[in-house]
């Protein structure tokens, strides 16, 4: 795998996310009411998608956008396809 950007700013979400699934885990521990557990989980997605989309957004604002300021058609096309296949990827 190539070295690309540095994400080391989405430590910090991820470690609060961490914290999130620790919850959730002591809610189930504590036989809490489902419907709490549920929107617990889904505040744990929710913030999983937004570090996802930062990550996303740093790839193409520098990895894909440099790919496009050279001259490599090869290097062009494989950005491309590297988007397609992530967009098939989360679609499933």
């Amino acid at each position: 795998m190539k070295k690309g950007i540095n994400h080391q700013d989405k430590r910090v979400s991820l470690r609060r996310i961490e914290g999130q699934i620790r919850g959730v885990q002591k809610m189930i521990e504590d036989r809490r009411y489902c419907v709490e557990i549920i929107n617990a989980i889904e505040a744990v997605l929710g913030a999983l998608k937004k570090v996802e989309a930062g990550i996303l957004k740093d790839h193409l604002n520098a990895c894909v956008k440099n790919a496009f300021e050279g001259k490599s058609s090869k290097g062009k096309e494989e950005k491309i396809q590297e988007i397609y296949e992530l967009f098939e990827k989360i679609r499933k």
